[in-house]
């Protein structure tokens, strides 16, 4: 018979010998976090180093911009795993 897979990893499903896609979804991590689990969520999503997104994010905050201001929209916003 079929077997399924994990659906946050990105992996696909199998079912009957057919293949179908599963969805990623952005959550915020609750493992690899130190203040929301952001910048760890991201990484799991698009599967880069939380470490590169983290330190990509203290690198921008060097620029003009609302950095802040948009880490807690996404701290709102992003759903816990």
């Amino acid at each position: 018979m079929g077997r399924g897979t994990d659906a946050r990893c990105g992996r696909r499903a199998e079912t009957g010998g057919m293949t179908t896609p599963t969805t990623k979804r952005l959550t915020r991590s609750s493992q690899d976090k130190w203040i929301a689990g952001v910048c760890g969520g991201l990484a799991e999503y698009f599967g880069i180093s939380a470490g590169l997104v983290r330190f990509l994010f203290v690198l921008s905050c060097l620029l003009p911009g609302p950095q802040f201001v948009l880490y807690l929209i996404l701290w709102l916003m992003i759903p816990k795993r």
